[in-house]
């Protein structure tokens, strides 16, 4: 098994505001519009879930697997062909402060290893600062 970490990223809101937002997958609608077209087609989404077409991958779904209220939510993906998981972890500072880090664990052949590492991190390097920039406010 195989794991990635992003950069622990400092979060100027509160680990229970970040939690809530992040454990429901219908919030992904407010971002919407971060996700660029040419990578990312029929994105859909519900509570425990979303889906998406990503070129050149093909169709792929996120499942909410796990939450442990304001501390980590595990996600696995569907429809490739690897394992894949992924979790946010979550970690007050104070109580408008949350450090929040990435982690993808995924089985990688040991030939395509080197080739698609790189990717990989790159990928969860740019999610997590977008993550990590979103506004989380209260939404009325």
């Amino acid at each position: 098994m195989t794991e990635f970490t992003s950069d622990v990223k400092t979060v100027p809101y509160s680990d229970e505001r970040i939690f809530a937002v992040l454990s429901d997958l219908n919030n992904l609608e407010h971002m919407k519009d971060r996700i660029p077209d040419d990578k990312v087609k029929n994105f859909s989404f519900d509570r425990d879930s979303c889906s998406m077409e990503i070129n050149p991958i093909g169709k792929v779904v996120f499942t909410v697997t796990d939450r442990e209220p304001n501390k980590t939510i595990k996600f696995e993906a569907g429809n490739l062909p690897v394992p894949f998981s992924f979790r946010i972890q979550l970690k007050p500072v104070s109580d408008e402060v949350t450090e929040m880090k990435m982690t993808i664990h995924t089985d990688l052949n040991p030939f395509l290893k080197p080739m698609i590492s790189k990717p990989i991190q790159e990928a969860l390097d740019r999610i997590s600062d977008i993550i990590a920039s979103m506004p989380y406010e209260e939404r009325t």
